[in-house]
C-alpha cells in the first residue's frame, strides 16, 4: 500500500483488523491500539479505525485475563491493515490462518503477524524461514524442531503484503513505523513521545538473545565477553577460547568479571543459558530435552536447573501455568 501524504487528510479512516486467539498478548494488543489511538487523538481526527476479530467471535481472554469483544473472521472485512497476535502458543489452532491471510492479502492490505502468529506462518512457510523473523524464544523452537536456522533475529522484516515481527515490545516500533505512512513525521514524534519511546527502532535492530549485547559494563573487553557468550548460547564457547577472541588472557578476564559482575565467567554463561531455558520453559511447549539442547546443555540440564532454581524443569512448568 502506497503511504498517503500528509497533506491529502483523507476522508475515509484507514481500517485495522486486530485478530486475536484465547490467550492473547496484552502487551501487544496495546501496542497496536495505543499507537492508533493516539495518532488519532493528535491528529484530531478519525485516521484510523479498528475492529477485533477472531476465528469465532464473541469474547476472548488474553493470557492477563483482560477480555476484548471480537467479531468473527467469517464476516467480511475491508481493512487496509491486519495485526495477527501471539499467545504464547504457536500450535494454537487459531493461529492457523493461511486461508485468512491470502484474503487480506488478495484485497492488497498488509499483514502484520507478531511473535507466535509470525512463528506459525514460517512453520507453514518453510521455504520462505530467511525472509522473516520471531520472537527469539520461538525462533528456538524453529531451530530445534524444524532445522531453520536461516530465520532472521530482527525486531522485524517487512517482506511487502507480510510483516513479521518479534511481538512485546517491537509491535509498538512496528505500529509506529506503519502510522509513519499515513502521517506527518511531527505527528508521529509526538506519539512516541507520549509513550515515552524515545525513538522508533529500525526493524533491523537486533533482538536480545540474537546478537545484541543486552549489558553495557563500560569495560570494552567486558562487553565484548557477554556478546561472545549471548551469541553462543546452544553450543557454548570454551572461556579460554572467548577470552582469545575477546583480545585479553583468561585470568584477567577472570578478573574483570568478579571486579565488575562479582561472578566468574563460567558462572555469568551459565546464568545466561539457564535464564533463557527458563523462558523457554515457561513460555513455548518444547520438551524439556529439546530445552536442553538450545541452551547448551546436552546433559544433565534437569539437575542443573533444579540446583539453581529450587525444583526440577517439569514442576516448574507445572507451577508457571497454574499462575
Amino acid at each position: 500500500m502506497a503511504p498517503t501524504t500528509p497533506s491529502a487528510a483523507a476522508q475515509q479512516p484507514i481500517v485495522c483488523d486486530i485478530i486475536v486467539a484465547g490467550g492473547y498478548v496484552l502487551t501487544e494488543l496495546a501496542g497496536v491500539v495505543d499507537v492508533l489511538r493516539l495518532a488519532n487523538r493528535i491528529s484530531n481526527r478519525e485516521v484510523f479505525q479498528w475492529t477485533y476479530r477472531s476465528a469465532s467471535g464473541g469474547y476472548i481472554s488474553s493470557s492477563s485475563d483482560a477480555v476484548v469483544d471480537t467479531v468473527s473472521l467469517h464476516q467480511r472485512s475491508a481493512a487496509d491493515y491486519a495485526f495477527v497476535l501471539g499467545n504464547a502458543d504457536a500450535n494454537h489452532p487459531a493461529l492457523s490462518l493461511g486461508a485468512v491471510l491470502s484474503g487480506y492479502t488478495t484485497r492488497q492490505a498488509r499483514v502484520i503477524l507478531l511473535s507466535e502468529a509470525a512463528s506459525r506462518y514460517i512453520a507453514d512457510k518453510r521455504e520462505d524461514g530467511a525472509k522473516h523473523t520471531t520472537h527469539w524464544e520461538n525462533r528456538a523452537v524453529l531451530l530445534e524442531r524444524l532445522g531453520l536456522f536461516d530465520t532472521k533475529s530482527a525486531l522485524a522484516v517487512d517482506a511487502g503484503a507480510i510483516v513479521t515481527c518479534a511481538g512485546m515490545g517491537a509491535t509498538v516500533d512496528v505500529t509506529l513505523s506503519i502510522a509513519a505512512q499515513h502521517l506527518s513525521s511531527a505527528t508521529m514524534m509526538t506519539v512516541a513521545d507520549i509513550l515515552l519511546h524515545e525513538r522508533i527502532r529500525h526493524f533491523n535492530t537486533l533482538q536480545p538473545f540474537a546478537g545484541r549485547a543486552a549489558l553495557a559494563t563500560g569495560d570494552a573487553d567486558l562487553d565484548t565477553c557477554v556478546s561472545l557468550m549471548q551469541a553462543n548460547i546452544e553450543f557454548p564457547l570454551p572461556i579460554a577460547k572467548i577470552a582469545d577472541q575477546t583480545g585479553v588472557s583468561k585470568r584477567s578476564l577472570e578478573r574483570k568479571f568478579h571486579s565488575v559482575l562479582r561472578t566468574t565467567p563460567n558462572g555469568y554463561y551459565r546464568e545466561l543459558r539457564l535464564g533463557k531455558a527458563n523462558n523457554l520453559l515457561l513460555n513455548t511447549d518444547m520438551s524439556i530435552n529439546e530445552i536442553g539442547l538450545a541452551c547448551g546443555f546436552p546433559s544433565g540440564f534437569s539437575a542443573i536447573y533444579k540446583a539453581t532454581f529450587g525444583m526440577t524443569p517439569n514442576a516448574a512448568r507445572r507451577k508457571g501455568r497454574t499462575k
